[in-house]
Formats: C-alpha cells, sequence, structure tokens
C-alpha cells in the first residue's frame, strides 16, 4: 500500500509538473496542411491529433487547425514548394510525390525494398537524418515526423494467380519505382490519380492498381476490383515538415513540446501501420475480423515462395541499381550507410 501511495504521488507530480509547464507554453495557432483526407492516417491519426491532442496537452495553449491537402486543390508534389515560398507552414505530403525533385525521396520506399512493417520503419528511422539535411536546404524546411500508410499491394480485375502474372496487364502506379516494377515484371505502368482509379479499372483502362489494404477499401477499390495479392510492394511513407522562418519565429518552448508531441504521433500511427494493413485484407476479403472498412468478397492470392524470390531479385538486379543511377553519389553513399545494412543490398553508382 506504501509503494501504491507514494507512485501515485509522484504520478500526481509528474501531472502537475506537466501542467505548470504547459501553462507556461504562449498562445500559439498552427495551420496544418494533411495527408489524404479520406484515408485512415488522417482521419485516425493526424486530425485528432492537431484538434484534440495539441489542445489537451498543452492546456489549450496550442492549437491548431487542420485541412487535407486533396480538400485544397492540391495533388500533394507542391507541399514543399509551397512550404519553401511561405504560403504553407506545417504540411504532410507523401515522399515518392516528390521523387521528381529529388530521387533521394525514393530511397526509403523503393519498391519491395521492404516486405513488412517492422523493417519499413527501421529504414526509415535510419535514413531520416538525410531528409532533413536536404530539406533544409533545398526547401528551407524542417522535417519533423516520417511515417506511413499501410502496406501497398496489387489490386486486379482479372484473374492473377501471383506476381508473374502481372505480365501483360495496364496496372496504376503511384511511384516512378512502383512503374519500374510493373515493367520488370512485364506490366505496363499508367499514371493517374488515386480519385481517378475505380472508373479506370471498371472500364478496363487499367487492370490493376497499387495502394494500401486499407486505403483502397475505403476508396471502394473492392468494387471494381476482384483479385488481392497482399505482399506488400511499398508503403507509402510521408513527411511531415514546416517552413523554417516559421520555425525560428516560433518561441521554444513551443518548439519543444511540438518536437516532442509530433513524435508521439509518429510512433502511433506506425505502431498502427500492421494492425491497419491486416484490416485492409479482412476487410476486402471479407473476414469476420475487418474492423475499419467495407466488408467485400475478393479473392486473396496466396503469396507463394517464388513470388517473394522474384520480387526479391527484381529489387536487386533492376530497382536498385535504376534508382542509385538518378540519385547522387552522396546520396547512395549516405543509402549504403544507413538502409544498405538493414536490407543487406549495397547500391552502386
Amino acid at each position: 500500500m506504501k509503494r501504491t501511495a507514494t507512485g501515485l504521488a509522484a504520478a500526481a507530480l509528474l501531472a502537475c509538473a506537466a501542467g505548470a509547464g504547459a501553462q507556461d507554453l504562449p498562445k500559439t495557432h498552427l495551420k496544418v496542411v494533411g495527408s489524404i483526407g479520406s484515408l485512415a492516417v488522417f482521419r485516425n491519426h493526424e486530425q485528432p491529433f492537431f484538434t484534440k491532442t495539441l489542445p489537451e496537452r498543452s492546456q489549450g495553449q496550442v492549437t491548431a487547425e487542420i485541412k487535407p491537402f486533396t480538400e485544397m486543390g492540391l495533388k500533394g508534389p507542391e507541399i514543399l514548394r509551397l512550404m519553401k515560398s511561405g504560403v504553407i507552414e506545417y504540411g504532410t505530403t507523401v515522399l515518392a510525390y516528390l521523387s521528381a525533385d529529388d530521387p533521394i525521396n525514393e530511397a526509403i520506399d523503393l519498391a519491395g525494398l521492404t516486405t513488412d512493417p517492422a523493417s519499413a520503419r527501421k529504414v526509415t528511422e535510419a535514413f531520416l537524418p538525410n531528409y532533413d539535411r536536404v530539406y533544409r536546404e533545398k526547401f528551407g524546411a524542417k522535417v519533423l515526423g516520417v511515417w506511413s500508410y499501410p502496406a501497398q499491394v496489387f489490386y486486379c480485375n482479372a484473374e492473377v494467380k501471383g506476381l508473374a502474372d502481372i505480365k501483360g496487364k495496364k496496372v496504376r502506379t503511384a511511384s516512378r519505382t512502383q512503374a519500374e516494377l510493373v515493367e520488370a515484371l512485364g506490366g505496363t505502368p499508367v499514371t493517374m490519380s488515386f480519385g481517378e482509379v475505380v472508373p479506370a479499372m471498371q472500364n478496363k483502362v487499367v487492370d490493376c492498381g497499387i495502394t494500401g489494404t486499407l486505403s483502397g477499401n475505403f476508396a471502394k477499390w473492392h468494387e471494381v476490383s476482384t483479385h488481392l495479392i497482399p505482399l506488400p510492394v511499398s508503403w507509402g511513407q510521408m513527411v511531415f515538415a514546416v517552413n523554417l522562418q516559421t520555425w525560428a519565429k516560433t518561441d521554444p518552448k513551443v518548439r519543444a513540446f511540438l518536437e516532442r508531441e509530433i513524435k508521439t504521433l509518429e510512433r502511433g500511427v506506425w505502431d498502427a501501420v500492421a494492425f491497419d494493413s491486416q484490416d485492409g485484407i479482412d476487410c476486402n476479403t471479407g473476414k469476420a475480423t475487418c474492423k475499419q472498412g467495407t466488408k467485400a468478397n475478393m479473392k486473396l492470392v496466396e503469396v507463394s515462395a517464388a513470388d517473394r524470390a522474384m520480387l526479391k531479385k527484381l529489387v536487386n538486379e533492376v530497382i536498385v541499381p535504376k534508382w542509385a543511377a538518378r540519385c547522387s553519389a552522396d546520396c547512395v553513399r549516405n543509402w549504403n550507410e544507413t538502409v544498405g545494412p538493414i536490407v543487406g543490398i549495397q547500391a552502386k553508382k
């Protein structure tokens, strides 16, 4: 009982200290651009964090308004450029959308590089300092966090039994590295926005598309596709950053508070990746364990040892070499020092 009383007293003291610290924060209001508004990361994590968690943790001293870029007439690639010009203060976008600005943005999510959430997270954390350095130089932005969508997989409106059956198919891809994988499998990559995929698949403009297991379910891809290949071919990591001038004008106490709290947001999203990935599979295939999405009746394609071996071979022989050829020597060297040991690959420049 004494130990319990001591523990409760300590907890009370910590709560008081946290409250006192929150009261010391100057009134601050953030204007935040979030990720894709219809998907789970925004709905379950970003929006409640900025509209509820921050005000609660700061006792009302730090507040925020957040709107997803999809509701602002933006497509994602322009977020960092608008941040550089000061139009956007805080913003989130998908790293793959920025690959045209610099191939370094593909470094942690090369198609097929990691096929489980733990490895994807480890690779991301290892390479993160490189993004902060490049974004400071190129976009005048500070990286505050990087988190991920659920596993990105193949949805097909055609009978497929494995990766080999992507040959001859027209496939919607969301990044250059995904397109290179589809080409290596003998398919034809097609670039189109996320919102265009349902009618395109319905009208056979494309046969397949790559997106998150849960993301595709929320967007009703299951209504226009019949087969799901659950082998993750990428993840769709997002970067959350702040304009450096905005950050410099922010009170140091608020900066420390935000950095600490955003790390909790980052951990929360990553912790949910495995559950959301499996939940998307369960929902698309109509399992009783489906929690967040719509139960559908897609056929789950069993991932074979041959599929995994094929993907690994293509990563080593096609995906990494092509990426290394277009990224700078510094980029490749830093990748080899951080990501390479985790995935067991050394890129050559």
